[in-house]
């Protein structure tokens, strides 16, 4: 019999990372002995291509990833040589604004505010991030950063058009991300259906987020991780064998990670 592959899938804002620095280097020692058992860790972020890259080269790692949320997958070929170095699966951002400006109400328009049309301090203040960051986060390929300043009715009207329009809004706190249809459980499933087809080991998933747009990640894993959020309330997640962290980010995640490997 194949021995067991384990694949993480995290993402990274407030799962990995602390919420305000944006840092994991708590346990940072632990996350590479990880890797260096043999765990193939896939960072599974709305963050974009640039973000991911740097993240790489900042952390001295060599990480497959998934960017934007599902919009395209990274660096496969680092799992197996055979396999793509990147897999595009949503629309450009062009064609997504496209369908947007056709199919979205002037009322509804009125109540969003696309952040990459604000200036660049509001931009730093929504994001969180110093300059030299943000040039990285808004070099958005697939996926349009938005500001939704209506009601809780608006708000659920508007996603409600977006699905019908063949898009996502995709929510991970503050902002929202119109997206193609896609999220990070559809890019997951391209993922490992791709790995799968090179590997002939058993492959067993943990998923790790905290956040709404994580939801469909956490169901599709064999062994769903959610980090304790403050902003999120985790009651809107369903899953019978969720493992939930009593602490925030990086903490909780080497703490939920421990957990679902001595289930497995």
């Amino acid at each position: 019999m194949s021995k067991k592959k384990i694949i993480i899938f995290t993402d990274l804002d407030g799962s990995l990372l602390d919420k305000k620095t944006f840092k994991f280097d708590i346990i940072e020692d632990y996350f590479k002995e990880l890797i260096s058992r043999g765990i193939i860790i896939i960072l599974n972020s709305s963050k974009t291509e640039s973000e991911l890259l740097d993240f790489n080269k900042q952390n001295n790692l060599n990480l497959s990833f998934i960017s934007e949320n599902g919009s395209s997958i990274h660096g496969l070929n680092k799992i197996h040589r055979n396999l793509p170095d990147k897999v595009i699966i949503s629309r450009s951002k062009n064609e997504i604004q496209k369908i947007y400006d056709k199919n979205i109400s002037l009322d509804l328009k009125n109540k969003i505010v696309p952040i990459l049309e604000l200036n660049i301090d509001e931009q730093k203040e929504i994001f969180g991030l110093p300059l030299d960051k943000l040039s990285l986060a808004t070099k958005r390929m697939y996926s349009i950063p938005v500001l939704f300043k209506g009601t809780d009715i608006d708000r659920n009207n508007f996603f409600k058009v977006i699905n019908d329009i063949g898009l996502t809004a995709q929510s991970g706190g503050r902002i929202i991300n119109i997206c193609d249809d896609t999220n990070k459980s559809k890019a997951m499933s391209k993922t490992l259906i791709l790995i799968r087809k090179k590997l002939s080991n058993e492959i067993t998933t943990i998923g790790v987020g905290d956040n709404e747009n994580d939801i469909e990640m956490l169901e599709q894993s064999d062994f769903p991780c959610l980090i304790k959020n403050e902003n999120f309330d985790s009651s809107l997640i369903n899953i019978d064998n969720l493992i939930k962290s009593n602490e925030p980010s990086p903490i909780g995640w080497s703490d939920v990670i421990k957990t679902a490997l001595q289930k497995i």
